[in-house]
């Protein structure tokens, strides 16, 4: 897996402007694939405030994979189609040639762009210059199969041909073919906000202990299958996942606030090991916990161990 390196706040194709307060990006891998026609990009992305007006010759699908903003607002051909906020698992679409403006507020999250040049000659391609701009929506299909391309990259393992076309095939199709529309909007709420309120906040509450998918279940009162599926359609992660995302989260304010021992901090924060913490979170944000807090921390007064 490529190291994490600085990058910009921009899109990496196409052309326009982007003004932001407080930024900061940085790459975890972008590969050009089948003769440059397709290219995989994997960033995280924070801000206190961005702007953007952008056009790209190249069809763009986008996962948001961890991480959130407090506002998103997307516009097209002068009228608002999008106000919410980014969330895990969320998914958007951009054909190419499209012009959109976007407003964000506090961001911080990690995603992964697809971009798919009109010329390829594979199902369901030449179909997307007429399917609309999709912002923040829910596709398990399409989330599953760019997920599963983005573990491959953060894993160093280069795709062939046959799996990239077949997965670009299916992608193409999928969105071509509208699937689910299940945008925050119109999609009806099977936890409500109050309930998944009460469940993040007993989550952050027992971060240091060893949470349970039956106990969380137990609070929403459903069967643990029924939960794990309403909680994954509310959130965009499935319960485990989801836990991990907010302890690696938990991690990175100890790491900068703290000189805790990286051994401790790990049982702290509810892992197995000094290891799992490590191994997660790399897997999460593309660096060591030892390296993060070498970046965050180098011009303070705090000597970390670990």
């Amino acid at each position: 897996m490529a190291a994490a390196e600085s990058a910009s706040l921009e899109p990496l194709l196409g052309n326009g402007t982007l003004r932001a307060a407080a930024a900061e990006a940085t790459g975890l891998g972008t590969l050009s694939l089948l003769g440059g026609l397709v290219t995989f990009d994997r960033r995280r992305w924070a801000c206190k405030e961005a702007e953007i007006q952008w056009t790209a010759p190249s069809h763009v699908i986008v996962l948001t994979e961890r991480g959130m903003t407090t506002t998103t607002q997307i516009y097209s051909e002068s009228r608002r189609i999008y106000q919410g906020s980014d969330r895990p698992g969320a998914l958007s679409f951009v054909p190419a040639g499209v012009e959109r403006s976007g407003y964000f507020h506090e961001a911080d999250l990690v995603y992964s762009a697809l971009w798919l040049d009109p010329s390829l000659d594979l199902p369901g391609c030449s179909a997307l210059l007429d399917r609309p701009i999709r912002v923040n929506g829910s596709d398990e299909v399409v989330r599953s199969l760019i997920g599963s391309l983005a573990a491959e990259v953060s894993a160093g393992h280069l795709p062939d041909s046959v799996y990239l076309e077949h997965l670009v095939s299916l992608v193409s199709l999928r969105l071509a073919n509208g699937g689910p529309d299940e945008s925050p909007g119109k999609r009806r709420r099977r936890l409500g906000p109050q309930l998944v309120k009460r469940l993040t906040e007993y989550i952050e509450s027992r971060l240091d202990s060893d949470i349970s998918l039956t106990d969380l279940a137990r609070l929403a009162c459903m069967p643990v299958d029924t939960f794990s599926r309403h909680f994954r359609a509310e959130t965009g992660m499935a319960p485990y996942a989801y836990v991990l995302e907010r302890r690696v989260r938990r991690a990175e304010a100890l790491l900068q606030s703290s000189a805790m021992p990286i051994s401790l901090m790990a049982l702290e924060l509810g892992f197995s090991s000094q290891s799992h913490f490590t191994s997660t979170f790399r897997r999460l944000t593309g660096t060591t916990p030892h390296l993060y807090r070498r970046h965050r921390v180098r011009d303070a007064d705090i000597l970390p161990h670990s």
